[in-house]
């Protein structure tokens, strides 16, 4: 699935191409994926005002309103010329001034378009989710705040999207490894100043994978179709009965919250 990296990358990578252009119109060969996809007609000549994210929701900003777009779970967004072909899994394409258009790609069809008048900070996808780990008010005292009585496993609260958004599996199996931080341990029984790590550990790892286009899993492309490399740099995910690169110890897997999570027995406490 898509990260707060991979789809950061994709937000770099259109916003020039999109900025103070005009939608000339779109093209549903897929009307509906995780959900309807309804346009409304208004939007048509309306001026790109702004690209932001919100953890892994992408939001084009115009005056009339905001498209709100997730990419699923393997979706991407591709600029290219509008007179390439779609191929089976194009489902929507955005006709952009100058004749390019944003194409989407979603061969499962779990991504979604959606269309918000007004703030699109108050959409129901978008308004109750916790705080961003890039933003300065995500802190080792903003982590231990929240786990504060808490028995659930670290892990399982890093990857909470009403706590903080956009630590996905891979991005909490690597900040818990540079935390030196054992995925099971309750969170609630962190002390502030290993939290104050975490935190750290969090924001390096998502800089890093960033900086490299994110990680090439399965079909993750970004908008110009490149595959992202954080993936040479995984420690552990992905690494289970390897050894560490730390230490040397076997790294040990096992299942949290239904997903797989790898970590070291000696460099994780």
């Amino acid at each position: 699935m898509p990260e707060l990296p991979e789809v950061e990358t994709t937000r770099r990578g259109i916003e020039p191409a999109l900025l103070g252009r005009t939608i000339t119109g779109w093209s549903l060969r897929q009307p509906r994926l995780r959900w309807p996809v309804v346009l409304p007609d208004a939007l048509r000549n309306q001026r790109i005002l702004g690209v932001s994210r919100r953890a892994k929701y992408l939001v084009i900003e115009t005056a009339l309103g905001s498209l709100i777009v997730h990419l699923g779970m393997s979706g991407s967004l591709r600029l290219i010329r509008s007179s390439v072909e779609p191929g089976p899994h194009d489902h929507v394409d955005l006709a952009i001034q100058g004749g390019r258009v944003l194409r989407l790609t979603d061969p499962r069809r779990f991504g979604s378009i959606h269309f918000q008048e007004g703030d699109w900070r108050e959409h129901w996808l978008i308004k109750h989710l916790g705080v961003e780990p890039l933003d300065n008010q995500f802190d080792g005292d903003f982590l231990h705040r929240a786990a504060r009585k808490k028995r659930v496993a670290i892990k399982l609260m890093l990857m909470d999207a009403r706590v903080v958004v956009g630590v996905g599996n891979i991005y909490a199996n690597e900040s818990l490894f540079r935390a030196g931080i054992r995925p099971r341990v309750a969170a609630g029984r962190i002390s502030r100043d290993r939290y104050a790590l975490l935190a750290q550990s969090v924001r390096e790892v998502l800089a890093q994978a960033i900086r490299v286009g994110g990680t090439t899993l399965r079909d993750f492309v970004d908008e110009s179709g490149r595959r992202g490399y954080f993936s040479q740099s995984l420690n552990v995910y992905g690494r289970e009965d390897q050894p560490c690169y730390q230490c040397g110890t076997v790294l040990k897997g096992l299942r949290i919250g239904q997903r797989a999570t790898v970590y070291c027995p000696n460099c994780q406490r």
